[in-house]
């Protein structure tokens, strides 16, 4: 597997808009959004002159297969969000997973030199809160019915890993490293 993470083109924008309307990505998202192209090219305008986000294409092979991003990045506090998908079902994987996880905290850590990084999980995507666990992140909070979606309220988990958690936890991983470009 050779994964790599870019900056998002305009050329992405249908591949990105068709994959975050599927049922299967937004099942576990806050909202099931109603996407076109115009308003595509208008969310890759201001997140690319917005200071507070990042946002990059998941390649793996070459292959575009998702997305992954830092939100409410806080400079002064040294603390952000994150969040990604993969779009792609055929390569998903626990392997990439857990390296685009390590991989972006790193990021964060080494290379932003933020303190903390956070993160929230609908409770119902129970297998991506184990994951997060086994990546190093702990549950920081929970708040309930925070989410309706079609009539359901659904229970937010937030998680975060720290510096310091970040610092112990990878001195006993072997992980393959992701260029971001």
């Amino acid at each position: 597997m050779n994964a790599e993470l870019r900056s998002i083109r305009e050329a992405d924008l249908e591949l990105i808009m068709n994959w975050r309307m599927r049922p299967d990505i937004t099942r576990f998202m806050n909202t099931d959004p109603i996407l076109t192209l115009e308003g595509q090219k208008k969310w890759l305008k201001n997140i690319s002159e917005d200071l507070t986000c990042k946002y990059w294409l998941i390649q793996v092979d070459g292959i575009p297969v998702g997305i992954i991003n830092l939100c409410n990045i806080n400079y002064e506090k040294k603390i952000c969000e994150w969040g990604y998908y993969i779009g792609e079902n055929k390569l998903r994987s626990l392997k990439l997973a857990m390296s685009l996880e390590w991989n972006l905290y790193n990021f964060v850590f080494e290379v932003l030199n933020f303190d903390a990084l956070y993160n929230e999980v609908l409770d119902v995507n129970k297998g991506v809160v184990k994951l997060h666990l086994a990546c190093g992140s702990r549950i920081n909070q929970v708040f309930k019915n925070h989410v309706i979606k079609n009539e359901i309220q659904y229970d937010v988990i937030r998680m975060v890993i720290t510096r310091e958690e970040w610092e112990i936890k990878k001195q006993s991983l072997n992980y393959e490293k992701i260029e971001c470009n």
